[in-house]
């Protein structure tokens, strides 16, 4: 058996209808882990719907369990800050 390297935060990204249309707001994301040398340090997770399509976009970081809704490019910023 071999252990996997996982990161110890993550953010699970609301991937529903709804949810799933703002796949821009994810690719920032993704470029702003990069872009800040967090790659290796925090993990993406695509989540099925969270039931809270009203709210869209949804991403929740974990393990501090914060939730955001209706996230922009600057959430992300702040997001990212926070980590």
């Amino acid at each position: 058996m071999k252990k996997v390297h996982f990161p110890e935060k993550a953010i699970f990204v609301c991937d529903g209808s709804k949810c799933g249309k703002h796949k821009e707001v994810r690719k920032y994301l993704k470029e702003c882990l990069k872009e800040n040398g967090l790659k290796n340090e925090v993990e993406i997770f695509k989540m099925e719907c969270s039931d809270r399509c009203k709210h869209a976009p949804i991403f929740s970081v974990q393990p501090a369990n914060l939730w955001y809704s209706e996230t922009s490019h600057k959430d992300i910023d702040e997001i990212i800050a926070n980590l």
